[in-house]
């Protein structure tokens, strides 16, 4: 009964999706010869030809190929392209795997009709939005992140275990990316408000890095100083509420501990990045469109190097020092990242070997040290005067986070 309902499911989704893909080709019948009927017969026919076996499957493929360059041959007069003869034979490839993988089946087709029903964007977005920088951008970018990044040693080089090859250049991808994701938000929704989405965003990946690739910014455009400066701060929101997220699921009993220390930390931050995005509305309209890079991979590439220094002289320190100093520990690797200072503590409480309350020390060394790691990216990649904007907000944040366990 189960098998039978099953393969009922499939059938629906393989025909929804061929009825699916033919509503967008119907609105475009001049671009070929298949319409809604057509996509729903051939995505149905892929179904049960998945049912019949491989020979099913050859048969109704060569079929749906032998249609789509007939229906080529005769719309090519209008119609040079072959967007939907190859829709065709996509809806019947869909149709065979929604025999087999049904929500995989149905996540495809969707993408696949958001991207037919997306021409006239992604034509529009590529001859008259895109420039030929941006496009080499990407390029390099999906370059370091899909060719350079699997062939790196996913293993420490070095005697302490924290250099790891593949994860530096990772978060050097990460640190391009949040600069591009910057870069694009920024042509989409203005120098104002889409920096700041990027730099929310972006504090989830890194906080620091999201100030680093915001400095940089600011320093390439002096006149988005402001905009960049909220941004940063906006990045900090982030590193608050993943902190709370990575405590609380290592050890939900020292979330009970460190929530209004989190609280306070995060309505200070908050408070500041509101001053700082106010500010940015004083950005002038005519630098709304977004000049040069999408991102400096030499400042990508010198934030991980000092990152990587850091850890090196942190997993040193902790070698030297022991376990014995576990503030000291924390606090020199709150130098590299908060998070993983927080886990640590965390995971400690949770088997027992530390008291919550030396936990909530050490975070809050780690948080410290992690702040003031903040504030040299910040003067390190975009100057003193961006440092500036920055420093009185991070320590509102540090100040609130340390003060407030103590006051309750």
């Amino acid at each position: 009964m189960m098998a039978d309902l099953d393969i009922l499911r499939g059938l629906a989704v393989a025909l929804g999706l061929g009825l699916l893909v033919g509503v967008e080709r119907e609105r475009r019948r001049d671009d070929g010869v298949a319409g809604v009927r057509t996509f729903a017969l051939i995505g149905l026919a892929g179904a049960i030809a998945e049912r019949i076996g491989g020979i099913g499957i050859a048969l109704g493929g060569a079929f749906v190929v032998l249609a789509a360059l007939a229906g080529y041959r005769t719309s090519r007069g209008r119609d040079p392209g072959l967007t939907t003869e190859t829709a065709m034979l996509v809806v019947f490839l869909l149709g065979v795997l929604a025999m087999r993988e049904l929500a995989l089946a149905a996540g495809l087709g969707v993408a696949v009709t958001l991207l037919l029903a997306m021409k006239t964007r992604a034509h529009h977005f590529v001859h008259q939005v895109l420039t030929d920088q941006e496009l080499h951008d990407a390029l390099l970018l999906a370059a370091a992140a899909t060719v350079v990044l699997p062939l790196l040693p996913d293993r420490a080089i070095d005697p302490w275990g924290v250099a790891n090859p593949r994860k530096l250049w990772l978060l050097a991808v990460i640190v391009m990316a949040i600069s591009a994701l910057g870069h694009v938000a920024k042509r989409a929704y203005g120098a104002r408000t889409g920096l700041m989405l990027a730099g929310f965003a972006g504090g989830f990946a890194s906080s620091a890095a999201t100030i680093a690739s915001m400095g940089a910014r600011a320093r390439r455009e002096p006149a988005l100083a402001s905009a960049c400066a909220g941004a940063g701060m906006i990045s900090n929101i982030s590193t608050v509420v993943q902190l709370g997220v990575v405590v609380g699921l290592m050890s939900p009993p020292l979330l009970a501990r460190l929530w209004p220390a989190l609280l306070a930390s995060g309505v200070a931050v908050t408070a500041f990045a509101l001053v700082a995005a106010r500010a940015a509305r004083d950005v002038p309209a005519d630098l709304e469109a977004p000049e040069g890079r999408a991102f400096e991979p030499k400042q990508a590439l010198l934030f991980v190097a000092l990152l990587a220094t850091v850890m090196l002289v942190s997993a040193w320190l902790q070698a030297w020092l022991g376990e014995v100093a576990l503030d000291a520990v924390m606090a020199v690797s709150g130098l590299a990242d908060a998070h993983a200072v927080a886990a640590s503590a965390a995971q400690l409480v949770a088997t027992g070997r530390i008291e919550a309350e030396v936990a909530l020390t050490g975070i809050a060394l780690g948080l410290t040290t992690n702040s003031a790691t903040k504030v040299g990216l910040a003067w390190a990649s975009g100057g003193r005067a961006y440092a500036l904007r920055l420093l009185p907000g991070i320590v509102a944040m540090l100040l609130a986070f340390v003060l407030t366990p103590r006051l309750l």
